[in-house]
């Protein structure tokens, strides 16, 4: 698939009326899941309620026009919302005006930074995190919110972003429980999880087909807020101390250019960056999967385009940060979108929501948004990654279990600060002692194996070693290291032969150390020898003074290589 500067032109060329339809039926399943979602982390941000509509209509238009993956649905989600709750909490004082204008502020930041990285195509960021790290942060952001919400369940007050904060002041307000908010909370997680669980199946066996007893499962949360609703309406909860939603302003958002304080943008560039950062991994990750599915494209710098313009449309619309939402997406795709289209359609149908559906959610309890996102976040928490790293290798799961500490332990800045560093660290601890082995030949072929795993022939004269990683400033002292220790490994030698197939990149550091390895290796009186060097290497090479001072040859293949200098004996 051709990806464009606007690639809704891609799909527009040949939009037609199956298309039209398989793109509405997923508008109306997606839109009557964003419209809880949408309430429920406009609370998990510390936002009014009407945010996350808002949140919910410009920028998954803008995204349409923008963004490359086809299906992916864009809009609040969890994780971006609680960093958002994070970031501003720090720079205003929550349920003030000052707090909504920094969380507006906060998404023309992010939104500016992903447009600025997509134009110098800075789409390869993606590559700082690796997705075990990625998946503990969201593990344990997703318990950090799940504890975070059990406050509005029990009807307390019990504020904190890290898991010390949440657990005490959860224990210490513990003895003010309202009954009532309880009641209301544990009836909706239990009816949402069962619903989760049991109910496309228990639909299907009254006859409904797959996708409208999916389609029902999907619709549980809206079910639960009527219900609730109603309940909290007949019972006059709110003059038993059940925190209802309220007012909610009735309309479109005014759109407007969004008020900006240097101040604020001095204290939020930097949490703005970290959202930019972790709503692009999420989304692109997700963009990738569906796409995969149908064989499309998407493009991680076009991506940053389409993110950085849905952010910019969340900010002049009143809205919060946005980035593309799995389970969203997921639903979205399942539903049969085909295009984008559907996304616009979409935010016509939140769009007339907020017209006409806010004055009835007034007698909503907190409690009942608040269950809605515990159980939404459960799908985050993903144990399963830990094993398998524990088993699979020992720095990915060291990585992963100090992204995940970090994140619980000191919030979640410094979770996504730990992630990156432990991605980058990761990377080094792996590059910077590179597999090598001693090599020799597989009798009666020109192929090359490890003498420790094969039984292969060697050269009494020869000393053979196959690099297994691309050369650079953070392996090269190990370079010279292997060669020195198994030379004092062995008399007779008189040739190094270092076979290069697998190294694709050589920088300056490496270059000067290995004419440290040639003039070392000249005063034994033996030479040096590369093989099967790559051309970009080559041509780098090339630019250095090593080929002129190497004391042996650069061989094509490293058979010839060996059966020269072998002759030599």
């Amino acid at each position: 698939m051709r990806v464009s500067k606007l690639p809704c032109l891609d799909w527009l060329r040949n939009y037609d009326g199956q298309t039209l339809s398989s793109d509405l039926v997923a508008a109306l399943i997606v839109t009557i899941m964003l419209i809880p979602q949408s309430l429920a982390y406009a609370l998990l941000a510390g936002l009014p309620p009407e945010m996350g509509l808002y949140a919910s209509i410009l920028p998954l238009i803008a995204y349409a026009a923008f963004g490359s993956s086809r299906t992916l649905s864009v809009g609040p989600v969890a994780v971006v919302s609680l960093m958002t709750a994070t970031a501003v909490g720090k720079v205003a004082q929550q349920g003030t005006v000052d707090y909504a204008t920094a969380a507006i502020t906060l998404a023309l930041l992010s939104g500016l930074i992903l447009i600025l990285l997509g134009l110098i195509r800075f789409g390869f960021v993606t590559n700082f995190l690796s997705h075990p790290v990625v998946s503990g942060f969201i593990t344990a952001s997703g318990i950090i919110i799940a504890l975070s919400q059990l406050s509005h369940i029990f009807g307390i007050d019990a504020p904190g972003q890290t898991l010390p904060e949440l657990g005490f002041s959860l224990i210490t307000m513990m003895g003010k429980t309202n009954a009532y908010t309880l009641g209301i909370g544990v009836f909706c997680l239990i009816f949402l999880q069962l619903s989760r669980r049991y109910l496309a199946s228990l639909l299907a066996r009254f006859g409904l087909g797959p996708m409208l007893s999916q389609t029902l499962a999907k619709s549980a949360p809206v079910a639960i807020i009527a219900i609730c609703t109603f309940i909290a309406y007949a019972s006059e909860l709110d003059a038993r101390g059940v925190a209802l939603v309220g007012t909610i302003p009735q309309g479109m958002p005014a759109f407007s250019q969004p008020h900006i304080e240097w101040t604020v943008i001095r204290e939020l560039i930097f949490p703005a960056l970290l959202v930019a950062l972790i709503g692009f991994v999420e989304s692109v990750s997700v963009g990738r999967t569906l796409g995969a599915r149908r064989r499309e494209r998407v493009d991680a710098n076009q991506e940053l385009i389409g993110l950085g313009a849905a952010n910019l449309a969340s900010a002049v619309s009143g809205g919060f940060p946005v980035t593309g939402g799995f389970s969203r997406s997921v639903v979205n795709f399942d539903a049969g979108a085909k295009t984008q289209a559907a996304s616009v359609f979409t935010a016509m149908g939140i769009a007339l929501a907020a017209l006409f559906l806010t004055p009835v959610l007034y007698y909503l309890p907190k409690a009942t948004l608040a269950a809605t996102i515990v159980i939404a976040v459960t799908s985050l928490i993903d144990w399963r990654i830990i094993k398998e790293a524990w088993h699979y290798d020992q720095a990915d799961f060291m990585a992963i279990a100090i992204t995940i500490a970090m994140t619980l332990l000191l919030g979640v800045e410094i979770g996504v600060i730990s992630g990156v560093s432990a991605s980058i660290a990761l990377h080094l601890y792996r590059t910077m002692r590179p597999h090598f082995a001693i090599v020799g030949t597989v009798p009666g072929t020109e192929h090359y194996r490890n003498i420790d795993r094969h039984n292969v022939v060697t050269h009494d004269n020869i000393l053979s070693i196959r690099i297994d990683e691309s050369l650079y400033f953070a392996n090269a002292a190990f370079l010279e290291e292997i060669v020195d220790t198994e030379l004092l490994q062995r008399e007779g030698i008189e040739h190094v032969i270092l076979m290069c197939p697998a190294v694709n990149m050589i920088d300056l550091s490496a270059v000067e150390a290995l004419q440290e390895v040639n003039a070392s290796l000249m005063e034994r009186n033996v030479k040096l020898h590369l093989s099967e060097v790559k051309g970009p290497v080559m041509d780098a090479l090339k630019r250095s003074a090593l080929l002129r001072q190497l004391g042996g040859s650069v061989y094509l293949s490293h058979h010839a290589a060996v059966l020269e200098l072998a002759a030599e004996s």
